[in-house]
């Protein structure tokens, strides 16, 4: 510690003397004084010495294994780099501030929603070969929001489990990276797997550490009355900053949905919008009041009834001009509906006596967080589903491209009538019953026998031979090649 602490010093005392020879009309008092802040917080400040120990640890082996990699994923993960240097010159100076309003609050985090947002450019126009490292990266980022967090009624979650949640979703592509390239190329699974630890332990570990109720601010510190100045890193220079709050179509803001019951965790735009609009974070955050429960329908159990596929299959453009819907209905079950390209839903108010019906959903992705009764997925495609437990079942019907993830439990998974579904179980739910009808292309995932290792994929039989012997039929499924 005192070897680095000496490092420091010198690095500061010779950026100090490089300003006081270069500055105009200055005096060397003036330049110590731009230097004040790197060395009372990081020269001397665990928590900021910590960080820096996060990224030379966990964020240099992540561009370690882009740079084998190169291209998009190299770009994407540059931005990385980027974004965790702008987070810890953030660190830096919120030691030495006053905390701000609600209006400075996001003028001061504007740098690194700058960042982040450059992150989540990358995902958007045409679908690149590496769209799932892109998003994998652009959606952990959003992690780095809890820097945003001012109290428990700001509408965020605490800083641990925001870390915790932003990952799961990150996850979801995140594992298909690795699923891709897990007997093709080895540095795209190291990236994977770094990129994991970078967030799980990491970056939980050190705020659970340092900042388990968010940010610390100085009471005696300087007003924040402006952005921070560009940092010094060994990250790519950030492009040309927008002004705050970002435009709509930059990180998670076109995807969401203001007629939402459960307004889906955006990340830093969000906030960002948020508390410069003036108003409180939670005011996005609308409770369910009886206006926006179905009055003229009775709750339905999640099963889709018979009457219902009549009824939708007779008007098959009901998915295209009605509109979306994420909403509790009855107070038992929450309907999402023609929902769009909407990467991050989010129902995260639930319970386990509540049901999840899912109809109409295109290139899309929606995350569960709680524990509910039954999930069902109808007429989706590319439709990508991550929940964290079921009480009775999780059912697929009539989809097509579908991918599904348990993180808990399900004592039972239905598909049926569906073209191309994968299914990522954990270790939990390796006992759960699996029943399939009238469907092609089923792939199941599950955990590698290494706490670390390798997802093992086993394909579902979709045909079967029927033999007739001793008086009756006799089914055994048709075996795969390679299996």
């Amino acid at each position: 510690m005192e070897e680095k602490l000496v490092q420091r010093l010198e690095a500061a005392v010779a950026r100090l003397e490089a300003i006081s020879s270069t500055a105009r009309g200055g005096t060397l008092e003036d330049a110590s004084a731009d230097l004040d802040l790197d060395l009372d917080a990081s020269a001397f400040d665990p928590a900021i010495l910590a960080f820096g120990d996060l990224i030379s640890q966990h964020v240099v082996r992540v561009s370690s294994a882009a740079e084998k990699i190169g291209g998009q994923v190299l770009d994407a993960t540059k931005i990385l780099s980027e974004a965790f240097y702008a987070q810890k010159e953030l660190l830096v100076r919120i030691k030495q501030t006053q905390k701000p309003d609600i209006h400075g609050l996001a003028h001061f985090l504007s740098p690194l929603n700058e960042v982040i947002t450059k992150a989540n450019a990358m995902t958007e126009g045409r679908r690149s070969d590496y769209f799932n490292h892109l998003k994998s990266v652009a959606d952990s980022l959003t992690a780095l929001a809890w820097i945003a967090f001012t109290g428990k009624d700001c509408g965020m979650s605490m800083p641990i489990a925001h870390v915790e949640e932003s990952w799961q979703m990150a996850e979801f592509y995140n594992n298909k990276v690795l699923v891709e390239y897990r007997n093709k190329d080895s540095n795209h699974v190291e990236w994977a797997k770094a990129l994991k630890e970078l967030y799980l332990p990491g970056l939980r570990d050190y705020v659970k550490s340092f900042y388990p109720l968010g940010p610390v601010w100085s009471p005696t510190g300087k007003p924040a009355t402006s952005a921070p100045a560009k940092f010094p890193s060994k990250a790519p220079a950030p492009g040309a900053p927008a002004p705050p709050p970002p435009p709509p179509a930059s990180l998670f803001s076109s995807e969401s949905s203001p007629s939402s019951s459960s307004r889906p965790k955006e990340g830093m735009s969000a906030v960002f919008q948020e508390i410069s609009s003036g108003k409180p974070v939670t005011a996005g955050l609308r409770k369910v009041t009886d206006d926006m429960k179905s009055k003229n329908r009775t709750d339905r159990s999640g099963v889709v009834s018979a009457g219902e596929k009549e009824s939708r299959t007779s008007s098959p453009s009901f998915s295209k001009t009605a509109p979306p819907k994420l909403e509790l209905q009855a107070g038992r079950k929450w309907v999402v509906e023609n929902q769009i390209g909407k990467k991050n839903l989010v129902i995260n108010d639930c319970d386990a006596k509540q049901s999840v019906y899912i109809f109409g959903c295109k290139d899309s992705v929606l995350q569960i967080q709680g524990k509910v009764n039954n999930i069902t997925i109808d007429k989706c495609t590319k439709m990508g589903v991550v929940f964290a437990e079921v009480v009775a079942a999780c059912e697929v019907v009539n989809c097509n491209r579908v991918e599904v993830q348990c993180q808990g439990s399900a004592p039972t998974l239905s598909i049926d009538n569906t073209s191309g579904c994968q299914l990522y179980l954990s270790k939990e739910s390796l006992s759960s019953s699996i029943t399939t009808a009238k469907s092609s292309e089923i792939n199941v995932l599950v955990p590698g026998a290494e706490p670390d290792g390798d997802w093992v994929e086993h394909a579902l039989p979709q045909q079967y031979i029927h033999t007739f012997n001793n008086g009756q039929y006799t089914t055994s499924p048709v075996s795969h090649s390679g299996g």
